[in-house]
């Protein structure tokens, strides 16, 4: 058996702050509402960075290693010779395929100009010359419509992102670019990642095409986790190559990090300033209702409950709003899942699609921040109805 202390201090503020909420109908709406729209930006933010984050980091494969010239920042940016490319080609530490050949692939990256279908506004895209073995190096490529181009042709395939938003990227279609017109045989189905925002071509026809004897990396799947840091030791070491080295999904994974910082600073900025006037609509709603409900408190206090009691029941009834306004803004952000927005890739100012992520870590931050602003905004409230003085309560019209 728990003393009557305890039970008291246990019943009191969850029962009489709920049903307080429940009595003032319209103001707790309304509170909880404004409170809501201010969730909604902070877990959509975070939900727009995570989408972000998750998109770029998904595009590499554990499995695979990727060599660019060393202090190159992006695949745009770097340049490997095809003599550096035969010998990185030659090392012990790559997988061999089902046909006994190594699975590694010398790759080209390029950006063009494409109008939008719907804005007609140009926007930068990510060509790709690859070989045939670029396929099976990323096992989340698969090809969704008509087939893969053929070596040595004008054909190229195009990620379902690109085909569905810019101008003759759709199947069959023609785009000209490189002076010469370029057809789609295939579209691209590479998930949520950001192979689903580039086009797939036969690399020694784009080096033709864009006047580029040399490559921007190679990709290549290595035997075991344990052999990379052989493999990155030995190509790093050589002064033939001046190159670097990573892992596929580490060095997509820094290619998100400046820009879903960006957004997450940018949407924590907005975020804090909207919270400003939540957290001021939360406490005018207590400091009201601890006004009207003068005389119970102090009805309360002449009962033999302490200020304790008061301090807590105030503070659970504003805490029960945050919650409120938390899971409503919870569940409206919930749909932003549906939409797809794209944005440009600072380090490759290439267009990029992706897609809210909504995570149970998104869940718990917003959570805690509606609860943080019920605290805030119930603290003084409550504090001013501890501290009255049981006679003048009670004296109150």
């Amino acid at each position: 058996m728990h003393p009557p202390f305890f039970n008291d201090l246990v019943r009191i503020p969850f029962s009489y702050s709920l049903r307080n909420l429940w009595t003032r109908r319209l103001t707790t709406i309304l509170t909880a509402s404004g409170m809501s729209l201010v969730v909604f930006v902070f877990a959509a933010v975070l939900m727009l960075a995570e989408g972000l984050r998750q998109t770029l980091v998904a595009t590499g494969s554990p499995d695979n290693a990727l060599v660019l010239r060393a202090s190159a920042e992006s695949e745009v940016q770097s340049i490997i010779e095809r003599n550096k490319a035969a010998i990185i080609m030659s090392q012990p530490e790559i997988a061999l395929g089902p046909d006994g050949l190594p699975q590694v692939s010398s790759e080209m990256v390029v950006l063009i100009n494409l109008r939008k279908r719907i804005t007609h506004k140009p926007s930068n895209l990510t060509i790709r010359g690859v070989k045939s073995s670029s396929l099976s190096l990323r096992s989340d490529v698969q090809l969704a419509q008509g087939r893969f181009f053929r070596s040595g042709s004008s054909e190229i395939v195009t990620g379902k992102d690109v085909a569905q938003r810019f101008q003759g990227a759709g199947l069959g279609e023609t785009i000209h670019f490189g002076m010469r017109d370029w057809r789609v045989v295939g579209i691209l189905d590479a998930g949520k990642t950001g192979f689903s925002s580039e086009i797939w071509g036969d690399i020694d026809q784009l080096q033709q095409a864009f006047r580029r004897p040399a490559f921007s990396d190679v990709l290549l799947k290595i035997r075991s986790s344990s052999d990379f840091l052989a493999l990155k030791q030995r190509l790093e070491a050589d002064p033939r190559l001046n190159v670097q080295v990573k892992r596929e999904i580490d060095f997509y994974e820094e290619q998100s990090k400046r820009l879903a910082e960006f957004i997450r600073l940018l949407g924590l900025v907005l975020t804090g300033i909207f919270s400003l006037g939540a957290i001021l609509g939360a406490m005018i709603t207590m400091y009201a209702a601890v006004a009207t409900r003068t005389v119970e408190i102090g009805t309360l206090r002449a009962l033999g409950f302490s200020r304790r009691h008061i301090l807590l029941s105030i503070l659970m009834e504003s805490l029960f709003l945050g919650l409120m306004g938390g899971l409503l803004g919870l569940l409206s952000a919930s749909g932003m899942q549906l939409l797809t927005i794209s944005t440009t890739n600072w380090q490759t100012f290439s267009e990029v699609a992706f897609s809210f992520t909504f995570t149970p870590g998104i869940i718990l931050k917003s959570l805690f921040f509606a609860l943080g602003m019920g605290l805030i905004g119930g603290m003084l409230p409550a504090i001013r109805a501890a501290r009255m003085n049981i006679v003048d309560a009670l004296r109150a019209v």
